[in-house]
């Protein structure tokens, strides 16, 4: 029997629950974890929030089902609060990034700062030996190195999301889902009577935050300022937008040009002008680029050198994986070549990179290009020749 002890992150999920039992099945010593980090009265999570009224707030309802969960598996429950934690290095950070017109992505950086930081260390220091999650991926084991690997399942490998985590943690991480599929996870979850996670919905919206009407909710932390929409090919102005940080690139639903024919697409955002750029479906190019900058790349191998400069890449959750060559300029920054033109590579979001079943790290796309022309610069050059002449 292998007494290691074991602290499981415990969510209120199928995914987690199903992961401490398989734990307690193998003979680990398992303890759960339910992790609080949002507090939506302190942090004035109001406008946008439509649980506010409710008379339990969703993350007390997860915690109910946390509970029940362990209860029924017969493992004893902790439940920490890392909300300053939370607010300081996610949500923070999210913050500063929209305020630069940019897209980060807080699945990413609550990985990094909360479940494989801020619990590890608890864990740690608590006495455990390692942490468990319910996250779709795998490790292995090479040389004394860990690596992280991709789910059986990948449909909903999660690998994208854990690419900024240490390998530090990675080493002493068990993820028991990794070669089961969701169905699978679903099944073991009905067979073992856990009613209250078997059939429950996946959860969505931003990390520990939920579903929130997400203009409204940024309207809590980032004031509204009017702006013009300014069609890139003629540099007229088309309509009006409610605030350049809550557009992303090749965003269509939400623009409101109506008057002209469109479908029309998010193809730029100059912040401080306060302008939005946006192209028409037969104008498109606007939104393909074939290089980028990535910055502070997190390499999950034990050299760089080990690094192929041919791999692959995801520059968003879900896409296929995109073939691509990498020029590192320095320790955590590369230019990204792919040789197809991809649409909608956006500054702030996350490329990973990939070599077959392994994750090799990844970092914040910085900027993107056509060939040697920064695309940014384009769309102003352009917008000051067609309205300035």
């Amino acid at each position: 029997m292998n007494k290691e002890k074991i602290l499981v992150g415990l969510s209120g999920g199928v995914d987690s629950a199903v992961a401490a039992y398989l734990l307690k099945e193998q003979g680990y010593d398992v303890t759960c974890c339910f992790m609080r980090n949002w507090d939506a009265l302190t942090n004035n999570d109001i406008q946008g929030n439509p649980t506010i009224m409710d008379d339990t707030c969703p993350q007390e309802q997860d915690y109910m089902d946390a509970k029940a969960v362990a209860e029924h598996l017969g493992l004893p429950l902790l439940r920490v609060d890392f909300i300053k934690e939370y607010w300081d290095y996610v949500f923070q950070t999210f913050l500063n990034e929209y305020e630069k017109g940019r897209t980060p992505n807080p699945d990413i950086l609550c990985n990094k700062y909360i479940k494989f930081d801020a619990f590890f260390d608890y864990a740690m220091e608590n006495g455990f030996d390692k942490v468990a999650t319910g996250h779709y991926c795998s490790n292995e084991k090479d040389n004394d190195y860990t690596y992280l690997t991709r789910a059986a399942d990948q449909n909903k490998d999660q690998t994208y999301f854990l690419c900024q985590i240490s390998e530090k943690a990675l080493a002493k991480t068990i993820f028991p889902l990794g070669k089961l599929t969701k169905p699978e996870v679903r099944k073991i979850a009905l067979e073992l009577d856990l009613e209250s996670v078997a059939t429950k919905k996946d959860s969505t919206g931003i990390c520990f935050i939920g579903e929130r009407n997400f203009r409204q909710f940024l309207s809590n932390y980032l004031p509204n300022k009017e702006g013009d929409i300014v069609d890139i090919d003629t540099g007229k102005t088309i309509a009006r937008h409610i605030g350049v940080l809550y557009y992303t690139i090749g965003q269509r639903k939400g623009l409101n040009i109506d008057h002209e024919k469109g479908p029309w697409f998010v193809c730029g955002k100059d912040v401080k002008k306060n302008i939005l750029f946006v192209c028409r479906q037969d104008h498109k190019e606007w939104l393909y680029s074939n290089k980028c900058i990535v910055k502070g790349i997190n390499w999950l191998v034990p050299d760089v050198h080990e690094i192929p400069e041919s791999c692959t890449c995801k520059f968003r959750y879900r896409q296929p994986d995109q073939d691509i060559k990498i020029l590192s300029i320095d320790h955590d920054t590369a230019v990204v070549a792919y040789p197809q033109k991809i649409a909608s590579v956006t500054i702030g979001q996350e490329a990973v990179f990939y070599h077959g079943h392994r994750c090799l790290g990844g970092g914040v796309i910085e900027q993107v290009f056509i060939d040697e022309e920064d695309l940014n610069e384009k769309i102003l050059n352009t917008y000051k020749e067609k309205c300035c002449g």
